[in-house]
């Protein structure tokens, strides 16, 4: 039950006046004003540059001394005496600490305040105290510094409103990333890691030259936290997601080595620590735990470390420890490997605000934008102002003995500066236009007459400067500020021009300061994938008849142009020759369907590498494939993680007998070793063809007797992965079968269908030739089949700007140039595209995106028969006609100079 506040008694008029309030409210209000004060004005850094008040004020103050890096040193009790008594009125103590904070190497990962004197070592000893140690701004910090004095950020009055201070500073080094921070204030915290600035600034030139970049993908530059200890940063994935989200965790372990020593004993030597461990503490630590039995087998400990070797502890190990053994202990029980928490909260915009590695990218470089603004539009107006007075100087040189004359027979110097003043505006005095070189009205315009201004230059300007001489140094000094005043209305013209500024200077700041990591990264063995240590490229990826797989690079193929005679392939065992062949990268994914309709998986880099004319290895030594089974098709499926792209797909089987069907690829996406069933196949038949569609496409399937059928993919609904299917094509005759299916979208009118003959004919059609029909039914002449041309082998999709891969039964491949294949009806002949040896026939067809390369042709060697004619005369069948729908030039038929 709450309490009401007594009523007090009858006020006179002589007492002071009081005003009742509810103590609840009032501590309330107090507490959060005195809250923020410590969130905003003591323990969190601004976004921006990265600072606390007190180091902001501490590099200020020294600026304001010129104690700069190009200048002596000075005590370190005349910078605290300074600060404290001007900008930060809380005590010495903490300000002398910052100031020894920002000049130890193992602290700072770029250190601000360059020392000199005793300020403390890793060891955990203090500094000496402040009258004994001097000091000044690094480099770095005046980095922070430069352009203060050009406007470039707003001030505040300090605490007693006597001066005035900034309340950021213009840095041009992303601060806060670059050297991190900690503070605890009211109710929250902040525990931000120091970066590599080259690093850093890598991520922000990615930011300016693409603005809508992710946070995983800024990650790419900005690896993971990089302590001025060094150490092996043990984990990425908690690193990874405090890029991400602001909170996560860094565990971090000290470097070590093991030494034998001439008696055969070994030791462990310990080089680097974890960030702000200290070496005297962890020696001791060590001992400890080896005097409570806690680790076995360490003989000694001791700290060896000195200013000229670095840090050492070496750690002696018994006749019969392991050293491994020891370490992991070590790691275990002691501060060697360290876990530090990450929380990245800043001021931004005035409030505490949690931020990701993307965030504080974008509040740089926005404040940046910001700075640079300001500091053209000073720059613009201080030309403006010195153009302002030389064109006065120049006005009054035009009419010099006038200006002489008024001034000797003035009495005063105001009445003289009236008197210009009244006497140029009366005769409309102006500096000839064509004596500059850019002078426009649009860049910079001229009043009539002299101003207050001017006439004051004027009365003050030295006889020498009267002089010819004189006057051409103030003209070239005038043309000179009409280009930079035309540079800088520009560049606060264009943003463009403003964010290449900021990439320059942050490239200067690189050049200047970047440096090595010093914090090497160890990725967990559940973190490590075999992508990351295999480069991604794309590969050509061939599999015999007999089930030999093997991976090429794709430049071994060279183009040639149609009609040649091919180049070997690939050695293959008698009987045997390439069946399949396509490219894919080598981090993609690959599904190997069976001619029973099983589904296996094999990663790209997993497939051996071999020269073109290897045979390979066999399939069933690289995956769980019977022996009676056969691989029929294979589908790269790119990157199964990517769960978007999996939901989004279907599998399209085909099998000889004219059977269809279509299931989600996500069925596919959990890949075991034995492999699934991909579709239950009927007796007699088995699966000829996979293809991979976005569900939107149209699907065409070829027989051997040349014809095919069109149909929309949404007439096939989807089916789980034991289904059978339903009918595509009709497959009437037992001599016939499917040879192929494509997915085709018929509003790329970029794309064409081709035909490929087992004689080497071939021909490219437009899709809209093909009516579209409901699936199951006979379908159309797709090419008009003769003695000559032999049955139907393949159909495929394709363009002009893709490579035609052919691979006859003899291993002889083929690369040629799909734009030099003639386009044509859909129930002609087609041309020739490889000359096919009586016995021979084609096997396999496959396509490549097409790449600059010599055209060359290459005659096969070896046991293959070496053509000498490099024409060929046309067969009787061109020379005395065929059928009216044949489309064959006779001149297509002969094989091109090579």
């Amino acid at each position: 039950m709450e309490e009401t506040p007594q009523e007090l008694p009858e006020q006179t008029a002589d007492n002071d006046r009081i005003i009742l309030v509810n103590i609840e409210e009032q501590m309330k209000t107090a507490y959060i004003d005195y809250s923020m004060s410590v969130i905003v004005g003591r323990a969190l850094p601004d976004a921006r540059d990265g600072f606390k008040p007190v180091h902001r004020r501490v590099l200020f103050g020294m600026y304001e001394l010129g104690n700069n890096s190009n200048k002596p040193y000075k005590k370190s009790a005349r910078i605290v005496g300074e600060v404290m008594g001007k900008y930060h009125p809380h005590g010495d103590a903490s300000i002398y600490d910052t100031l020894v904070r920002m000049a130890q190497g193992w602290t700072m990962r770029y250190k601000m305040v360059d020392s000199q004197g005793n300020f403390g070592n890793q060891d955990g000893d203090p500094p000496a105290a402040m009258r004994y140690t001097e000091v000044r701004l690094e480099k770095f910090a005046e980095a922070m510094l430069e352009d203060l004095e050009k406007e470039t950020v707003d001030y505040q009055l300090n605490f007693d409103d006597s001066l005035k201070e900034p309340t950021v500073l213009p840095t041009r080094i992303p601060q806060l990333l670059v050297n991190g921070s900690s503070g605890i204030a009211v109710g929250m915290a902040t525990n931000m890691m120091p970066h590599n600035l080259s690093e850093v600034v890598d991520g922000c030139i990615a930011y300016i030259e693409n603005n809508d970049i992710t946070c995983e993908e800024l990650i790419d530059y900005v690896k993971a936290p990089d302590f001025p200890t060094g150490g092996v940063i043990y984990g990425m994935e908690d690193v990874k997601q405090a890029f991400l989200t602001g909170r996560g965790r860094v565990v971090v372990r000290g470097k070590c080595h093991v030494d034998t020593k001439p008696s055969g004993r070994e030791q462990i030597v310990i080089t680097e620590v974890p960030y702000q461990v200290g070496l005297d503490a962890l020696t001791n630590k060590i001992g400890q735990l080896v005097n409570d039995k806690v680790i076995d087998g360490i003989a000694h400990v001791n700290n060896e470390s000195n200013q000229r070797e670095g840090n050492r502890i070496v750690v002696d190990l018994k006749r019969d420890a392991v050293a491994q053994v020891i370490i992991n202990q070590l790691y275990k029980f002691t501060e060697l490997q360290s876990s530090y928490g990450i929380n990245n909260v800043a001021i931004s915009k005035g409030r505490p605000k949690t931020m990701n590695l993307r965030d504080l990218i974008v509040e740089f470089i926005e404040f940046r934008m910001d700075v640079v603004i300001r500091r053209a539009k000073f720059e613009l107006r201080k030309a403006e102002e010195r153009a302002h007075i030389l064109e006065g100087y120049l006005k009054a040189l035009d009419h010099l003995d006038e200006v002489i004359k008024l001034i000797r027979e003035s009495r005063t110097p105001d009445e003289a500066k009236a008197t210009l003043i009244a006497k140029s505006k009366e005769e409309n005095w102006y500096i000839n236009q064509s004596a500059f070189e850019e002078l426009t009205d649009e860049l910079y315009r001229q009043e009539q007459g002299l101003s207050e201004i001017q006439a004051k230059a004027i009365l003050e300007l030295r006889l020498q400067r009267l002089t010819g001489m004189e006057r051409d140094k103030i003209v070239d000094e005038f043309n000179d500020l009409l280009k930079v005043i035309a540079k800088l209305k520009e560049l606060l013209a264009s943003e463009k021009l403003r964010f290449d500024l900021i990439k320059t200077e942050l490239l200067e700041i690189k050049d200047k300061f970047g440096d090595a990591r010093k914090s090497e990264i160890q990725f967990l063995s559940s973190e490590m994938r075999m992508e990351d240590f295999i480069k991604e490229e794309d590969v050509v990826v061939t599999i015999s008849h007999l089930g030999y797989i093997k991976r090429t690079t794709a430049t071994d193929y060279r183009q040639q142009k149609r009609g040649g005679r091919g180049a070997i392939g690939s050695k293959t065992r008698n009987e045997d020759y390439v069946e399949h062949l396509f490219v894919a990268s080598t981090h993609h994914t690959m599904c190997f369907f069976t001619e029973k309709g099983r589904c296996f998986w094999l990663k790209v880099y997993e497939i051996p590498e071999g020269e073109k004319q290897s045979m390979g290895r066999a399939l069933q030594n690289l995956m769980q494939i019977p022996q009676d089974d056969k691989v029929k098709a294979i589908i790269d499926v790119g990157r199964l993680e990517n769960k978007e792209f999996v939901d989004s797909h279907y599998i399209i089987l085909c099998t000889k007998q004219g059977t269809i069907k279509k299931t989600h690829l996500a069925d596919f996406s959990r890949p075991r070793a034995n492999g699934v069933n991909a579709i239950t196949i009927n007796e007699g038949d088995e699966l000829l063809e996979a293809k991979m569609t976005d569900g939107n496409n149209e699907i065409m399937m070829a027989v051997k007797s040349g014809r095919a059928i069109r149909f929309p993919e949404a007439k096939v609904r989807p089916t789980g992965r034991g289904a059978i299917g339903v009918s595509g094509i009709e497959v009437d005759d037992t001599k016939d079968e499917v040879v192929g299916m494509i997915c085709v979208n018929a509003e790329d009118k970029t794309r064409n269908v081709l035909v490929v003959s087992e004689k080497g004919y071939g021909k490219r059609t437009a899709v809209d030739e093909y009516r579209i029909t409901n699936r199951g039914g006979k379908g159309v002449k797709t090419i008009n089949i003769t003695e000559k041309t032999g049955k139907l082998v393949g159909i495929m999709d394709v363009s002009e700007t893709e490579d035609l891969i052919i691979t006859c039964k003899s291993g002889i491949t083929l690369r040629t140039s799909l734009a030099s294949i003639k386009e044509s009806g859909r129930a002609t002949q087609g041309v020739k595209l490889i000359r096919v040896d009586e016995k021979d026939a084609i096997a396999a067809i496959s396509k490549i995106e097409e790449q600059e390369e010599p055209v060359e042709i290459t005659e096969p060697t070896g046991e293959l028969p070496v053509d000498g004619d490099t024409t060929e005369t046309p067969s009787p069948e061109n020379t005395t006609g065929d059928d009216a729908s044949t489309d064959i030039d006779n001149t297509e038929n002969t094989t091109e100079t090579e």
